[in-house]
């Protein structure tokens, strides 16, 4: 029987730790994912896996004279895009701040955590069910994604999805209990009427 050779069409999106029982990394771990509501720890491999594919780049992005046409280049693209997502401040305008950044800098910018310091959602838990059922827009585009990471820009246009039954400006729908509740109500004022 021939060799079937199985190719990927897709990159992998997060890394296991190489040492699996480690205390002091489980406890790192437990602790970000308190902090940031994740699900599991493979949204923290996931942000590790990215942070390490930036800190690479420009790694090898600073072994080429300062001169060189490739760094100048990609290293302005890097820089731009890091900065165009708000993980790197405005005033940092060098290769060597993509090597400090930490996975903290990647939580910062998610969604589900700009909803939770803006103040929308109560609690970081509850910025994540806000996002998963539906009610949380940026700009005009529905997001159900938590871990949709927010570019500066479209901070400001983060809002309520129109007719969402949780909107408190109250020009959503009406949910299963206030339709509920509604409709009780009149029929008791056609029963009192009566």
């Amino acid at each position: 029987m021939p060799k079937v050779s199985r190719y990927r069409i897709f990159s992998k999106t997060s890394s296991t730790p190489r040492r699996p029982f480690e205390s002091e990394r489980i406890d790192r771990e437990l602790k970000l994912l308190g902090e940031y509501g994740l699900k599991n720890k493979r949204e923290v491999w996931r942000v590790q896996l990215a942070l390490a594919k930036i800190r690479k780049t420009a790694r090898t992005l600073l072994t080429l004279p300062e001169d060189d046409p490739k760094r100048v280049l990609e290293g302005d693209a890097l820089l731009r895009r890091l900065k165009r997502t708000g993980i790197l401040d405005e005033e940092k305008n060098s290769i060597e701040y993509a090597l400090q950044l930490k996975v903290e800098d990647f939580l910062e910018r998610r969604l589900q955590t700009i909803i939770h310091k803006e103040g929308i959602a109560t609690s970081i838990h509850h910025a994540r069910i806000l996002i998963k059922q539906k009610h949380i827009r940026v700009g005009k585009q529905m997001v159900d994604v938590p871990s949709f990471l927010v570019r500066v820009d479209s901070e400001k246009h983060i809002s309520w999805v129109p007719g969402s039954a949780l909107n408190p400006n109250g020009d959503g729908k009406l949910g299963r209990v206030a339709k509920r509740k509604a409709k009780s109500k009149k029929t008791k004022e056609e029963g009192a009427d009566e």
